[in-house]
């Protein structure tokens, strides 16, 4: 079976070319170039493609891979909220993704960006750097004993409530199905849990029920003085009304991987161009928002795991056999 791989970077091909010896009859290409109308010809040939969470699989691109013959879409992520499955299982295209490939990689940047958000220590270095010792404009607020909010309890929801409960903190959560099974934790309304949290930590699935969770009216329910973080889906935040909650005071800080315009940005160097659109750059000016570039699953251990899950859904579909992470309409 030949694979093509779009939007890939170095680190793609370093992980998946060392495994591929273990995958006899499997083919791959990387291409830079990520997929989306104008690119999804490049796939003519191939069986499967394989691609990223910032890809364009809508309809038009995925009927155009149909159109090449392409059976397989393989995403080396667990998102797919930017896949039309229901075009794909028209033309019978199978969708398989990584559902788990390291829960603690992206919780732990979750309190990474909390803790620089809250202690400022991405300017403290900044300052030092400068030869500037001084602590103003460094003062943060103590996380132990405060409540954690963690808003969907999957895996990563869970490994970040883990975290909290080490650092002290009383932890509550809110999922439409609470796993009664985590003694850790204390279920709650949304209401509550958004009234009540010193911390919100976003870890749901973006959907038509999530999409801008956090927005005016849930903002205002908020505790003033929150910290609110982000490492899941940009789309559950509606960034106007964030935007304005961040000038109105309500937030101590916020810290976000993801935000809703990244797909046309991340993973590139845009340091030589004009941007031209300004929530980013909105963002960014205020001094208690601290902005990563989707990495949260970027470490060694979620490299690997994302690099043997896809060459198994890969080797499962070739070899008929069950397809366990299967997406489904």
């Amino acid at each position: 079976m030949k694979i093509l791989f779009y939007g890939t970077k170095n680190y793609d091909e370093q992980f998946f070319d060392k495994l591929l010896p273990e995958f006899p009859g499997i083919e791959i290409k990387f291409i830079e170039a990520n997929i989306h109308e104008e690119t999804a010809s490049l796939a003519k040939g191939y069986e499967a493609i394989c691609a990223f969470v910032n890809a364009d699989l809508s309809t038009k691109v995925i009927e155009e891979l149909h159109q090449q013959g392409v059976k397989l879409i393989l995403m080396r992520c667990a998102g797919y909220n930017n896949v039309d499955l229901k075009t794909a299982q028209k033309y019978g295209i199978k969708v398989l993704r990584v559902p788990g490939y390291s829960p603690e990689a992206v919780a732990e940047h979750a309190m990474a960006l909390a803790l620089t958000a809250n202690r400022h220590t991405h300017k403290a270095y900044i300052k030092c750097r400068e030869n500037n010792f001084t602590l103003n404009g460094l003062m943060g607020v103590n996380l132990y004993k405060k409540t954690a909010g963690i808003i969907g309890t999957g895996k990563i929801g869970q490994a970040m409530a883990r975290i909290c409960k080490g650092f002290g903190m009383r932890v509550i959560a809110y999922d439409l199905f609470p796993n009664k099974s985590l003694d850790f934790l204390e279920y709650v309304s949304l209401d509550e849990l958004l009234a009540t949290s010193d911390l919100i930590s976003l870890h749901c699935p973006l959907t038509d029920e999530t999409k801008h969770i956090i927005n005016e009216k849930t903002i205002a329910q908020m505790k003033d003085g929150v910290i609110l973080v982000n490492t899941s889906r940009g789309g559950l935040i509606k960034t106007e009304d964030l935007i304005s909650g961040i000038r109105d005071h309500k937030f101590f800080a916020v810290g976000l991987d993801v935000y809703e315009e990244e797909s046309d940005y991340v993973f590139e160097d845009l340091s030589e161009s004009i941007m031209q659109t300004s929530l980013i750059q909105r963002l960014l000016s205020f001094p208690n928002v601290t902005m990563t570039s989707h990495q949260g699953f970027f470490t060694e251990e979620a490299l690997t795991n994302i690099a043997e899950t896809t060459m198994e859904n890969a080797r499962a579909y070739m070899n008929g056999e069950e397809l366990k992470n299967e997406v489904l309409s």
